[in-house]
């Protein structure tokens, strides 16, 4: 165990957790192959929260793309995925909709667009009171796609999170509830 690590329990914070320490408010947990690092971000010295910031940032990273993978059959893009979920969410959009909520120009979006429905995955239709415009929706087949990646990205995970033990498992979760609370600030 690293010196910076001696002498440190994380007893308080999430007390029936078995855990590895790897820095005084790192916590280390086995998911399945993955490791996940939960950061606490509490009082920790400029030095040490950024090694820890990268760290967790490089772990959430990793759990994505793992997670991703178990629906990679699919070969969608990270944002051809990203516009099937909005459009299964939010319902038929325009282009220009579906670029700004992505945060990217609407040519690109016209790209990404023009991908899905080569696909067979979204359908253009014509805007009900705007001539000018086209309504993207999602076909069957993309809402059948869409469905069948989310279950085998869900399926994994379950999977992965039960093979831990019943105290790692309710770490995880209330990390999960403490990553919450840090991103909806």
């Amino acid at each position: 165990m690293p010196p910076e690590t001696q002498g440190f329990s994380t007893g308080a914070l999430i007390p029936s957790a078995r855990r590895s320490i790897l820095t005084s408010h790192t916590c280390q947990f086995r998911l399945a192959s993955l490791t996940v690092y939960v950061v606490f971000l509490i009082t920790m010295p400029q030095k040490n929260l950024d090694a820890a910031a990268l760290d967790f940032i490089q772990s959430v990273g990793l759990l994505v793309r793992r997670v991703r993978a178990a629906a990679a059959s699919h070969e969608l893009s990270l944002t051809e995925s990203s516009v099937m979920g909005r459009l299964a969410k939010d319902g038929p959009r325009t282009t220009a909709d579906l670029a700004r909520a992505e945060g990217v120009k609407p040519q690109s979006m016209g790209t990404t667009i023009a991908s899905l429905e080569e696909m067979g995955m979204v359908e253009r239709k014509p805007h009900p009171s705007d001539g000018r415009q086209v309504i993207i929706s999602l076909t069957a087949k993309g809402a059948a796609v869409r469905k069948s990646a989310k279950d085998a990205k869900q399926t994994w995970l379950a999977q992965a999170i039960g093979q831990l033990d019943k105290q790692d498992q309710e770490a995880l979760f209330a990390a999960g509830e403490v990553i919450k609370r840090l991103v909806e600030k």
